[in-house]
């Protein structure tokens, strides 16, 4: 398997340490093929949604979770297969957990089921303080008062 080294991206950065494990996991193409499905949609510039195919569950067996950071999605089945018996079963109806790490300005809204899939809805919020604000340029002229000259 080939491996990157990243530290010297690392070297002008501050802040960021998270950054090298998130993308050793997403290089990490030994995994397995992710379950369920899901989409990320950017609806606006500030207006996301998370998509995810959940076929067979029933809203009561899925969780929508944020905590420090990150929104976890999970579904466990309830046992209600006992007396059911399969002749083919292509449905995947297996536990899951899926984490999604979301940065500092990203709120969790609504989440929504609908046709078997889930629908959360993320948004961006700038605190005013992080926002983009235009400093007043000051010259020695604006800071010091002239004395008027008598004429005499």
């Amino acid at each position: 398997m080939r491996t990157f080294d990243l530290s010297p991206l690392m070297r002008s950065s501050v802040g960021f340490d998270h950054l090298n494990r998130l993308l050793d996991s997403a290089l990490n193409t030994e995994q397995a093929a992710p379950y369920p499905p899901y989409n990320i949609e950017k609806l606006s510039d500030d207006d996301y949604r998370v998509t995810m195919a959940v076929a067979g569950f029933a809203p009561d067996e899925l969780t929508v979770t944020v905590q420090e950071g990150t929104l976890l999605i999970a579904g466990k089945a309830a046992d209600d297969d006992k007396e059911r018996r399969f002749l083919h079963r292509g449905i995947a109806k297996r536990a899951f957990e899926r984490r999604f790490e979301l940065a500092d300005t990203i709120q969790v809204g609504n989440a929504k089921f609908e046709n078997g899939l889930l629908l959360v809805e993320l948004k961006r919020v700038i605190p005013d303080h992080k926002k983009p604000r235009q400093i007043e340029i000051r010259t020695d002229e604006n800071s010091v008062k002239q004395i008027e000259a008598d004429a005499a």
